[in-house]
């Protein structure tokens, strides 16, 4: 819920979050193939579970970004203007 302090204009970083994901996801599809064939089966389930829940804030994200600049994160919150470009 808004409480007044915040900016109005405030985001989230998703583009830079993206990045990150995709870096981590790399790191746990790797580490989990790689434990797997040295033989660690508890490192690399340890990795896929890594993977399934990076995964699923992967597409969090995409969904996010998808929706734009009107994204908002409740039904109790009210939608937002963008703001408008000042011309010189």
């Amino acid at each position: 819920m808004r409480t007044g302090s915040e900016p109005v204009t405030a985001r989230s970083p998703l583009r830079m979050r993206l990045w990150l994901t995709v870096w981590g996801l790399l790191w746990a599809a790797f580490g989990t193939v790689a434990f797997a064939l040295v033989g660690r089966t508890g490192w690399a389930v340890a990795c896929g579970v890594l993977w399934v829940v990076i995964t699923v804030d992967l597409a969090m994200i995409l969904r996010h970004l998808r929706q734009g600049p009107h994204y908002q994160p409740g039904r109790d919150i009210p939608p937002y203007r963008p703001p408008e470009r000042r011309r010189p």
